[in-house]
């Protein structure tokens, strides 16, 4: 869904109510676990987590002069999403967080490429996203970027 907002704080208000304490708890979580070099703010409607121009001045290549986005944290009309680009670029890190998901949480894990669709918030497995979020840095995530663009 979009929200017509400023800020990140502005994105938070303007949540459904039933919505707010899952999405706040969710940008703790990652806020928390982030390694050090991603920066928050919003981005593409959402709460973003990027590597800031400051850090890899090339950008993200689909929108020049913008930051190069890691993850997002989004309130969807039938869910909660969390878009970890990391997930993406890295087959390992995939398949450690499908298997450890298995084992955490009762129900099917809904993932598209880069979504994890958060439907229930009574399964929302906390530690195991602070654990995922810790899984990559800046220069990881940079490299993996790199490589999947051929820019290395």
């Amino acid at each position: 869904m979009q929200y017509d907002v400023n800020s990140v704080e502005e994105y938070l208000e303007a949540l459904p109510e039933d919505r707010k304490p899952v999405v706040a708890r969710l940008r703790e979580v990652i806020l928390s676990n982030l390694p050090e070099g991603f920066e928050e703010q919003l981005s593409y409607g959402m709460i973003g987590f990027v590597v800031p121009l400051s850090r890899y001045p090339e950008g993200y290549h689909a929108k020049k002069g913008e930051p190069l986005p890691f993850l997002a944290l989004a309130s969807q009309k039938n869910y909660v999403a969390l878009y970890h680009m990391g997930l993406y670029g890295d087959p390992k890190l995939e398949a450690w967080f499908v298997k450890e998901y298995a084992e955490q949480v009762p129900t099917k894990l809904d993932m598209g490429k880069s979504c994890i669709r958060l439907k229930n918030p009574d399964h929302i497995p906390y530690d195991l996203i602070a654990e995922l979020v810790q899984q990559m840095t800046v220069d990881e995530y940079i490299g993996i970027y790199e490589k999947s663009m051929n820019r290395n």
